[in-house]
């Protein structure tokens, strides 16, 4: 069982930061998703966030948004997603986590979606339209039950009492995204100061990862300044979709980011 836990630094030492990277499941072909996840951690990324394509994805940008559009004609279902993971389980070393939309995983089966995601080696997931409220009062024991983290997402404009209490319900980590936009939003605001340092001042139980708008290694530096790690989406994605051997230059731009390429 993968553990998505990030240790914090002891006093004194600079740890490596951590480099998250997302991919929506079943793009550029469908059973491309086995290849991308061992090409994520044979690059050198400490863990993974792999995206359950749907229809109607209203907190991502039109990058992702067309990644899912594309998932779905090439015909990736949660089932299919399930017998794809279940095929690399035993070669995967660092943490995979699911990111989707609740009303698939409620069409699904809630309890059986967790059951597949703890006998197909994943480790937590992120739904950001799950409600605090639901999750505390319907999910979360089922959660427990199948030993998987789960992410809240906060925001610049989330008040320091609903921060400290996502990072309550959360586990493995707490997901702040950099400014109030969709993903891959151009304008993003990414080194939003007053906001990372009140994250940073903030006494959180769990690893703050930075997500949204990250494209090089000079802005995953600086988004981590005060943060554990940072979350690459629509830039990977963007390779996966636009480039024929995106094999290649998906696996270079990871280097790129955590400076393994050397």
């Amino acid at each position: 069982m993968n553990d998505n836990n990030i240790q914090h630094p002891a006093s004194g030492f600079q740890p490596q930061k951590k480099l998250n990277i997302y991919f929506t499941a079943g793009i550029p072909q469908l059973e491309n998703t086995a290849e991308i996840i061992r090409l994520i951690q044979d690059s050198g990324a400490d863990m993974m966030e792999i995206g359950m394509p749907y229809s109607d994805p209203v907190a991502d940008g039109p990058v992702i948004q067309q990644a899912h559009e594309q998932a779905l004609r090439n015909g990736m279902t949660i089932e299919k997603l399930f017998a794809q993971l279940k095929s690399v389980k035993d070669e995967i070393r660092i943490p995979v986590i699911l990111m989707g939309y609740i009303n698939p995983v409620l069409s699904f089966g809630f309890e059986n979606f967790c059951r597949e995601c703890s006998e197909s080696g994943v480790s937590g997931l992120i739904i950001p339209d799950l409600p605090p409220i639901e999750f505390e009062k319907k999910y979360r024991d089922v959660l427990k039950q199948y030993q998987l983290n789960f992410t809240f997402l906060v925001t610049p404009e989330t008040s320091d009492e609903r921060i400290s209490y996502l990072d309550s319900l959360s586990s493995g980590f707490l997901y702040a995204v950099s400014s109030s936009s969709t993903t891959g939003n151009k304008n993003t605001v990414l080194k939003n100061e007053d906001y990372l340092s009140r994250l940073a001042a903030l006494p959180l139980k769990n690893p703050v990862m930075i997500g949204f708008g990250i494209k090089s290694r000079e802005d995953f530096e600086n988004v981590t300044e005060k943060a554990d790690g940072g979350i690459i989406g629509t830039a990977f994605v963007n390779i996966l979709l636009q480039h024929e051997d995106w094999n290649n230059k998906a696996a270079d731009f990871i280097r790129s980011i955590n400076g393994k390429n050397h």
